[in-house]
């Protein structure tokens, strides 16, 4: 999926990769908006030069995508993702590039502040989030959530399960378990891209995805399964009753609760008096 997105007027190419849940930017495309370079290709190349000579692994990073050109041809352009686009930004000695640098430095500043004192990462997650325009009973259920997932990923630590894939597909046995959806249904059915699966759901599904994780950590702590398969066999078991819980609840009210609203779409209710 491609699209154009606009910074000060003027456009910047980019794609959405399904397949790996990125964002991709045009990199010409974003050193002519900073720099105001009236040939940012030539620029492009004399900093791609300069990286390649300070050892930097940025170079490793760029993507080559094809996008339509005002000819209707399709043109390969070098392209970065949002985190080495940041990167490559620190690079570029622009006062339109300096208002980035400032704010990733007081970001890299407030995690090292977070590290030393995890209680400001719940303050400033509570600061975001109403930001965000989300209810202050929603924020507590959220940062709940959290906490009963920690929970999950120290049991799941203890039993030698590995972060990253492992991780990934326990959460889609216990997501499908009590939902009825693995994590890219259930996002594709909200409507989602990159966003968190967790902050687009209701209180009611929020409660009940914070069931089946809790649920599987109790499980995990009495069984202690010394294998991934046994991991993946809890895991179901804790989503299952979660899911058991889900089809009384919505025997009893004639609603389904695994929703295709988001965030964006339970705000706006909210607004209409509809939620």
């Amino acid at each position: 999926m491609t699209s154009i997105k606009l910074f000060e007027d003027q456009k910047i190419r980019t794609r959405y990769v399904a397949t790996e849940e990125i964002w991709y930017f045009s990199v010409i495309d974003i050193i002519e908006v900073l720099t105001g370079s009236s040939i940012p290709k030539r620029y492009w190349s004399d900093l791609k030069k300069k990286l390649q000579k300070e050892g930097s692994q940025l170079y490793e990073k760029i993507v080559q995508l094809k996008f339509e050109a005002s000819d209707g041809k399709q043109y390969a352009t070098d392209c970065l993702s949002t985190e080495n686009l940041l990167r490559l930004i620190q690079s570029i000695p622009s006062p339109k590039a300096e208002p980035f640098k400032v704010w990733l430095a007081k970001t890299g500043y407030e995690r090292i502040e977070e590290i030393q004192d995890p209680e400001k990462s719940i303050d400033r997650a509570m600061e975001n989030y109403l930001q965000l325009g989300y209810s202050k009973d929603w924020i507590n259920q959220r940062l709940k959530s959290i906490e009963v997932r920690k929970e999950l990923t120290d049991e799941w630590d203890e039993r030698g399960v590995k972060k990253g894939q492992e991780y990934a597909t326990l959460t889609d046995i216990i997501t499908q378990a009590w939902s009825g959806k693995t994590v890219k249904n259930y996002k594709h059915h909200k409507g989602l891209k990159k966003e968190n699966l967790r902050d687009n759901m209701t209180n009611l599904e929020l409660v009940l995805n914070m069931l089946a994780e809790a649920t599987t950590t109790e499980i995990s702590k009495e069984k202690k399964p010394a294998t991934f398969d046994d991991n993946k066999k809890i895991a179901r078991q804790g989503g299952t009753i979660a899911g058991n819980t889900r089809k009384a609840i919505e025997v009893k009210t004639g609603k389904k609760i695994v929703t295709n609203l988001n965030a964006k779409a339970l705000k706006e209710n909210k607004k209409k008096g509809l939620s």
